[in-house]
């Protein structure tokens, strides 16, 4: 692969760096998956072969646990389900997706031995597993799997190893990678991409990685000299440094030395007050109103997984109320408050409050976020879409303007999501001229258009830039 090296990252074992120049949305490489199995909760609603999601899927017939599309993608999938379909129909059950996707990875360098492509830059051997780093009740399910694997595995497969089987474990729990469907809105599976495993963490990071057509795409967001080190983000920068490295240590079991974290870049605004004509509230009422935002938001989540949409509304409204006097347009509770009742209030089509809610969010997002973050182009999208629902043409061209621009970046010009902005980027563009040429004619077109097709990027209040900020999967 001549675009990168592997190199020895200080303090953080091996990486990779740039063999030359890249610039903003430059790929830098793309990887298909060694092997990726659907979510057990959605292996009804996606196809086990090109993981879209579709209406009617057509039931393998023999397992009976494997859906396609039709009979091309079932074509396609056989060279991977054959062993699979032989191994549920004996074992009787349906495995979990862990245990899935290790057998697919097993049957694979069983058939084709540790390097399946020239592309391929590393073993899974070379890759850590981090076992004796993880905690006890961790390694208990761990051991439950593993034993349900061995039940699992047939005995006509080849034979490994327990130290084998648990390493195998251990590098997808610590290096799995969600798969997205058609549209890249939503995880829907489990994926392992061995070089993707080599790219260290920063929470600044100069490359992001995205899902496309099929193959994961590390793609430049600005700027990356020759030589210079090759870095993702993990988590979600939103959350303040000590949440950060929590997390990292957690989940990934390394302490993170980023400039970020070191210097705790931004997080007085994260959990700041805010300030009026030079006067600030007190550290006393900050906190307060911190902690109960925090309170409103456990009963709002709770009301969101009952699908109580107008409780949540009630909930987000009270905390609003009380604490957007107080704190910082950038603290991250007020924003993900922001965030719910854009996303709630446009499902209930009261659009106009919903695109007010959307443009704060979006507003706190730039001063937190790197420019071409794409959690930043997903929310400027969807305060795009919610201000063209409410009327607000003007200010909905800008923002999907602004959206486009990002995920030109961060998705390129190919994938689903780029090219139904596009499409919208035209149509607000056009709408906008049809506005300022006249107002009342183009009042009336768009609520004539309405009735027939209304622009919709959402089915249900599902944070559309969650499955960016998630794209590591881990085990719950």
């Amino acid at each position: 692969m001549e675009n990168v090296v592997i190199f020895d990252s200080p303090g953080k074992g091996r990486g990779l760096k740039a063999a030359k120049e890249f610039w903003a949305g430059d790929v830098i490489f793309s990887e298909a998956s060694l092997s990726a199995v659907v979510f057990d909760s959605l292996a009804e609603r996606i196809c086990h072969s090109c993981f879209r999601r579709q209406e009617k899927l057509q039931r393998c017939g023999q397992c009976k646990f494997a859906h396609y599309c039709d009979r091309t993608c079932q074509r396609a999938g056989w060279a991977e389900h054959k062993q699979e379909c032989s191994a549920i129909k004996a074992y009787g059950k349906v495995p979990n997706e862990n245990i899935r996707l290790v057998a697919r990875i097993m049957w694979r360098i069983d058939k084709e031995g540790s390097l399946v492509s020239d592309m391929q830059l590393t073993t899974l051997d070379e890759l850590e597993d981090h076992l004796n780093d993880m905690q006890e009740d961790d390694l208990k399910e761990l051991k439950v799997d593993i034993h349900n694997f061995l039940d699992y595995w047939p005995r006509t497969s080849k034979q490994h190893t327990i130290d084998d089987i648990s390493h195998i474990f251990g590098v997808i729990n610590c290096n799995g990678f969600t798969v997205s469907d058609q549209r890249g809105l939503q995880a829907v599976g489990v994926g392992l991409f061995p070089n993707l495993c080599l790219v260290n963490h920063d929470c600044w990071p100069n490359c992001t990685v995205i899902l496309n057509h099929g193959r994961i795409e590390l793609r430049s967001l600005g700027k990356i000299a020759e030589g210079e080190e090759l870095t993702v983000a993990y988590v979600d920068y939103l959350n303040v440094s000590e949440e950060r490295q929590r997390l990292l240590k957690t989940q990934y079991f390394f302490d993170c030395t980023c400039e970020h974290c070191t210097n705790k870049t931004h997080d007085d605004i994260k959990m700041g007050g805010r300030e009026v004509e030079g006067v600030k509230p007190s550290d006393e009422q900050v906190k307060e109103a911190t902690d109960y935002c925090f309170g409103m938001m456990e009963k709002m989540d709770k009301a969101r997984l009952n699908a109580d949409y107008h409780e949540v509304v009630k909930i987000c409204r009270q905390c609003i109320e009380k604490t957007e006097p107080i704190l910082a347009e950038t603290h991250i509770y007020l924003l993900r408050m922001w965030s719910t009742m854009s996303e709630v209030q446009a499902y209930l089509q009261y659009f106009e409050e919903a695109a007010d809610y959307a443009r704060k969010m979006v507003e706190g997002y730039i001063k937190l976020y790197h420019p071409n973050n794409a959690a930043l182009g997903m929310a400027a999208m969807r305060a795009g879409v919610t201000h063209w629902q409410a009327g607000l043409i003007e200010v909905g061209h800008g923002m999907i303007c602004k959206a486009y621009a990002i995920l030109m970046v961060t998705h390129g010009p190919t994938h689903p999501i780029t090219k139904d902005l596009e499409a919208m980027r035209m149509q607000t563009e056009m709408e906008l001229r049809m506005f300022k040429q006249n107002e009342y004619v183009y009042h009336s077109m768009r609520e004539a258009a309405l009735k027939n097709k209304p622009m919709t990027m959402l089915h249900e209040p599902k944070s559309v830039e969650e499955g960016i900020k998630n794209l590591f999967h881990r085990r719950k």
